[in-house]
């Protein structure tokens, strides 16, 4: 039989484990920013919005010529395309928005982030836009996204760019920011305490030279994670249980240029490879002294490697008698 002593120092146990984590969620708490809030700071006369099955997401479509859609990562925005887009929108048509979860479009109504789900939500995003045609680049979970879109769309994606691109499992330890996802209680912390210190060290990790890391970046990024529902889509999609479909691979052909920082702490390099056998018409860059965001890290030399890619491909086609696309 239980004594009652034993009962009583349990509850005091209790009551001082959940006044701690009160106290602390008081005094840290870092609180939720409202969509408008993002929308006065981070939208220009570029942005524009379309409700896309009841989600109101944010888009920029600049430029003319061939479109280009362009996927970021996770707790990322279309900003992470920003330089991209300037040399891009030269000669083609570009198209880039904040995925649902992140960004300003933020989460959906059924909480729902799996990759079939981001497979639908692209369909219909670009078929309200009436794009049916085009070359498709991501990079991190939007390669993910990227890749297992053009294996189901062949008809659509004439070209595809992969930017360390999500996919394979790895025997590599998740980031920390997952890992603290699955833990429960500390993932609950999370939904309510995000130090902007915690942003900054993450964005270390991604990086390769920390000297790019500027003020505005770190505010940017922790403030897109700070809007309304955003943390908990976050740990949401962090819970996901993980799916091996890389065998699809095999069924892309559109020609792929498969980009790859040297220096990824997130997704080692080594996954090229992997890439490269599976997928039957593809070419490999890897960029030195580069971490896991290279249209951000050193964007005019990832764009050119996309651009010099993207033409041989335009000329190739051209010369077989097919449509010129730029």
């Amino acid at each position: 039989m239980i004594s009652t002593k034993f009962i009583n120092t349990v509850l005091k146990i209790f009551v001082l484990f959940f006044g701690a984590i009160l106290t602390l969620i008081l005094v840290a708490r870092t609180p939720s920013i409202s969509v408008e809030s993002l929308k006065e700071q981070y939208t220009d006369t570029a942005s524009q919005f379309i409700s896309v099955d009841g989600l109101e997401v944010h888009y920029k479509d600049e430029g003319s010529g061939f479109p280009i859609v362009l996927l970021h990562g996770t707790s990322a925005s279309l900003h992470t395309w920003d330089a991209w887009t300037e040399e891009l929108m030269k000669s083609n048509r570009v198209i880039r928005m904040d995925l649902p979860a992140f960004g300003i479009t933020g989460p959906n109504a059924a909480n729902q982030y799996d990759l079939e789900t981001y497979n639908r939500f692209l369909e219909q995003f670009l078929t309200q836009l009436k794009v049916d045609s085009f070359i498709l680049a991501g990079n991190s979970l939007g390669g993910s996204i990227g890749w297992h879109y053009a294996a189901d769309h062949q008809e659509q994606v004439q070209q595809l760019i992969l930017l360390d691109p999500a996919g394979f499992p790895s025997e590599k330890e998740r980031p920390l920011i997952f890992r603290l996802a699955e833990i429960p209680v500390i993932n609950q912390l999370l939904k309510q305490i995000t130090p902007r210190s915690f942003v900054k060290d993450n964005l270390k990790e991604v990086y390769f030279d920390e000297s790019k890391i500027s003020e505005a970046l770190i505010d940017r990024y922790h403030q897109m994670i700070l809007r309304e529902g955003s943390r908990t889509a976050f740990i949401e999609r962090a819970n996901l249980e993980g799916q091996d479909d890389t065998d699809r691979l095999s069924l892309i052909q559109a020609p792929t240029l498969i980009i790859w920082g040297e220096n990824d702490l997130w997704i080692p390099v080594a996954n090229a490879a992997k890439f490269m056998k599976k997928l039957a018409n593809s070419s490999l860059v890897v960029m030195k002294e580069t971490g896991h965001v290279p249209m951000e890290e050193r964007p005019m030399e990832s764009v050119a490697h996309a651009l010099k890619f993207i033409n041989e491909n335009t000329l190739e086609n051209s010369l077989n008698g097919a449509d010129k696309i730029n």
